[in-house]
Order: C-alpha cells, then sequence, then structure tokens
C-alpha cells in the first residue's frame, strides 16, 4: 500500500522530477482512481504540485489532472484562485474544455467582485 496519493500516482505514472520509487505493488489505475476520488483536497493539491507543478508539464495524464482539480473544486467551491488555476489548466490542455475553463473564469471573477453566481 502506497502511504500517500502522490506516492500512488508517483508509482503509477512516473514523475519527471523525481525517479519513481521501487515498488513491489502491482499497480492498477482502477485502485488509483478510488483513492482520488475519496482523497481530500489536501492530498489531491499535494499530488498536482509535486507531479505538475507548472501545469503543463509532468507525467500525470491529462483525464487524471481534469478528474482532481474537479474533486478538489467539489471540495472547495469557493477558492477563487483555485477556480482560477483549474481554469488554466483546462485551457492548456483544450480547447475540448474551454468553455468549462471559462465559467470557472467568471465565477471567479463573480466571487472575487462579491457578486453571487447563477447558482445563488
Amino acid at each position: 500500500m502506497h502511504s500517500t496519493l502522490t506516492e500512488h500516482a508517483r508509482c503509477l505514472y512516473g514523475d519527471e522530477y523525481r525517479p519513481a520509487p521501487e515498488c513491489g505493488l502491482d499497480h492498477d489505475e482502477h485502485h488509483f482512481l478510488e483513492e482520488l476520488t475519496f482523497a481530500d483536497a489536501d492530498a489531491i493539491l499535494t499530488m498536482l504540485r509535486a507531479l505538475c507543478p507548472h501545469l503543463v508539464d509532468g507525467h500525470l495524464p491529462v483525464r487524471i489532472r481534469n478528474l482532481a482539480y474537479r474533486l478538489v473544486l467539489l471540495q472547495r467551491p469557493d477558492d477563487v484562485p483555485l477556480m482560477r488555476e483549474a481554469a488554466e489548466s483546462l485551457w492548456l490542455h483544450g480547447p475540448d474544455w474551454d468553455h468549462i475553463a471559462a465559467d470557472l473564469t467568471r465565477r471567479a471573477d463573480a466571487l472575487q467582485a462579491g457578486c453571487p453566481g447563477p447558482d445563488a
């Protein structure tokens, strides 16, 4: 068993900045996705920061990165800097998600201005 989400992701996908640890475990993305799904926001952000510190880099697959941002935003729905970071990641790895990135940016702008969003 891996001790952290970051360690599990590093073993499964590799890490551009650090060598993958020697690990005798059988790596299965299914188990990693379960761990990611129920991880707290801090664990998810730690993984993203460690494996993709500059948004455009890292070996973490885009589908996993998108899911990670979605899950952390569900836990921190009013975190303006996080919304902007997620939007930037979507724009960098789009264009299929440009409309979602634009919506996140609009929501972040509204929250920052103190205006209620469309869901309020």
